[in-house]
């Protein structure tokens, strides 16, 4: 060999033959080649693969020919040659069965140590498995070749381990430890971790020193978790009571009927009982999300609710980080809305962050179901004032506010000096506030009325929101407009004097429009992986997660727009209804691919598969990792 060697492996020996046809030797002259074993040409260098870095560890993996597998498709058998290089990145090629030549190359970062690959057994078939700074499964699932971190601690070594009570086990090395384990719930996504609340949670925020979860919870026509438990022990002592009036009449098999003595009333099965509207319960958690428990949970006394929550930091250094909570007390929605008040709490964090100390409450005369620190302030969305407080030492001290927002305040974000308020029905508000004059003004709103639902602020000019009918959309204020706002000396401020239309002077404009057929609940900017792309994560009231990946190249818009076009002729919604139709069920679909589209792509039969292909000068394959390439840049 012209170099040192790293790594080697031998491809699985296929189906009818007695030995294997390929060697594949990765040499620290950042090279791998395939060498031939057959008798005739033995040792024969077939292909060679330059590759950015030394490989680390090499591993084969043949997949089966499938004829309408998971997916209803066939697919043809190919075999996978996988490196782990020394940079943390995992090199994927395919190699031809025949020639043993190396095609379609690709790669992705899976962490900073470099990948040891192990062949392990998942569902009857060969499956990898990558070890890194963590664990990582790659296995073929519906026709897809997935590639998803376990949730696991970082391994050592890994090899595959069978048993009477174990069939498809792992055996590993973590640390000093032998660890054997099982793969289940392959296929999804996430991983996740369920921790039962006492109501129903509304909004968290993050503790910024300890990365705690502070969140409120509350609920109408509720009773309280003390009311709960003494009604059930109520429940209990009655039936109890009629059991030793009958004489305490056994079960036929002879049991006493209290197998289920844990909790056979249980909430969760059952449904929470309800009191009359008139009560509501509410209460504020400290969660610590890696243990996970509860460090402080404090219930909120005279039928108060809580509906806004954010941290803030005063100008006044004296008690660093504070925590406002926004409640009203005695909410009610019919027959018309009331409330006999409105309030902000103001707690500190103490104990290291794990528990709250009330500092004061402020009454206030609306509900403030918006809250947010604005320049070493609180900005509060109080029914439809906008209002800037500061810090006393009683109670929260106004500066400033605003009167003429439409209807309710139900979002407020902020960036350097701008405010950017959502209305429950008139969807977004810029403003400016104005510290010399003191004084906070519209400059800029929305020309479609919006039921807003949730809200996410982008960059400097743009907002992300949803409505309840199910629809999501960007809008931006142009470019011209930004640029005469903040070079005007008075910030936009005669313009907001004389105004438009009963409205504020400049519109902002609507650059994406896509109709997801749920409500959306919240929405956040988040990159889910490390070296992943930035997007916006969405979850519905369904209990979906979704999620929209920028594109950052005019050839990527221009090929993914086609092959949805050509799926949505080729491949029509099951029940018959026209998919453009769907997106824009509310308003037009705008600079949005539907990715849930084009992923049904490998779901095609292979002549239609190719029929596409054809149509947009490339081939299956090529269509394939493409799908793949925009997948591994969210998750």
């Amino acid at each position: 060999m012209p170099g040192d060697v790293a790594c080697l492996d031998i491809a699985p020996v296929p189906e009818g033959r007695q030995r294997s046809r390929f060697l594949a030797v990765g040499s620290y002259d950042n090279t791998i080649r395939i060498l031939s074993l057959d008798p005739d040409d033995c040792m024969q260098i077939l292909s060679v693969q330059s590759v950015s870095s030394a490989p680390e560890s090499l591993l084969f993996l043949e997949v089966q020919a499938s004829t309408g597998g998971e997916d209803g498709a066939d697919h043809p058998a190919s075999l996978f040659l996988n490196a782990g290089l020394q940079t943390g990145v995992l090199f994927r090629t395919v190699v031809d069965m025949v020639t043993g030549q190396l095609s379609d190359s690709r790669s992705r970062f899976l962490g900073l140590r470099a990948p040891k690959l192990f062949s392990v057994l998942v569902r009857g078939r060969r499956a990898m498995l990558c070890l890194s700074s963590r664990p990582w499964l790659g296995y073929i699932h519906q026709g897809h070749f997935l590639l998803t971190p376990l949730s696991y601690e970082t391994l050592e070594f890994a090899a595959s381990f069978a048993s009477d009570q174990c069939a498809e086990g792992v055996v590993a090395v973590a640390g000093d430890a032998l660890r054997v384990f099982t793969i289940e719930r392959l296929g999804e996504t996430f991983n996740e971790t369920a921790i039962p609340l006492r109501y129903t949670p509304r909004k968290f925020v993050l503790q910024p020193k300890r990365k705690l979860l502070v969140m409120i919870e509350s609920d109408q026509g509720a009773f309280t978790a003390e009311e709960r438990e003494g009604a059930k022990k109520e429940c209990f002592e009655t039936a109890r009571m009629g059991e030793n009036a009958n004489g305490n009449i056994e079960m036929e098999n002879g049991a006493s009927g209290n197998d289920d003595k844990e909790d056979p009333l249980s909430d969760e099965q059952y449904g929470y009982p309800k009191t009359e509207t008139e009560k509501w319960v509410s209460c504020i958690r400290v969660l610590d999300p890696r243990a996970p428990k509860t460090t402080c949970l404090l219930e909120l006394q005279d039928n108060e609710a809580a509906f806004s929550i954010c941290t803030v930091n005063f100008h006044d250094k004296e008690y660093g980080t504070l925590l406002a909570v926004g409640t009203a007390k005695s909410l009610q929605f019919y027959p018309k809305r009331s409330f006999e008040a409105g309030y902000i709490h103001i707690y500190r964090f103490v104990d290291d962050g794990k528990s709250l100390e009330l500092l004061h409450k402020t009454q206030v005369e609306g509900v403030p179901l918006a809250l947010c620190q604005f320049q070493g302030r609180l900005l509060a969305g109080i029914g439809s004032i906008l209002r800037l407080y500061d810090l006393g030492k009683r109670r929260l001290l106004r500066k400033c506010e605003n009167k003429l927002f439409p209807n309710t305040i139900v979002s407020i974000h902020t960036y350097r000096d701008r405010i950017y308020v959502g209305d429950i029905q008139e969807s977004f508000h810029y403003c400016k506030y104005r510290r010399d004059e003191n004084q906070l003004y519209i400059f800029a709103d929305d020309v479609y009325p919006r039921w807003l639902t949730a809200s996410h602020h982008v960059d400097f000019d743009t907002m992300a929101g949803a409505d309840k009918f199910g629809n999501l959309y960007f809008v931006r204020l142009p470019q011209d407009v930004s640029d005469e706002i903040e070079e005007d000396p008075t910030g936009g401020k005669i313009k907001w004097e004389q105004g438009k239309l009963n409205g504020a002077p400049n519109k902002v404009e609507e650059i994406v429009q896509f109709h997801v057929g749920d409500v959306i609940t919240s929405l956040q900017k988040a990159s889910l992986i490390p070296g992943g792309g930035e997007c916006i994560i969405y979850g519905t009231v369904m209990g979906s997660l979704g999620a929209l990946l920028p594109f950052t190249s005019r050839d990527d818009v221009d090929f993914f727009s086609h092959l949805e076009m050509h799926l949505r002729q080729e491949h029509p919604p099951l029940c018959g209804r026209d998919h453009m139709a769907f997106r824009s069920a509310y308003f037009p679909v705008k600079d949005v691919i539907d990715g849930d589209l084009c992923e049904q792509f490998p779901t095609l039969p292979l002549d239609l598969q190719r029929k596409i292909a054809d149509e947009l000068d490339r081939t299956p394959a090529e269509i394939l990792k493409k799908l793949e390439e925009v997948r591994n840049k969210i998750i």
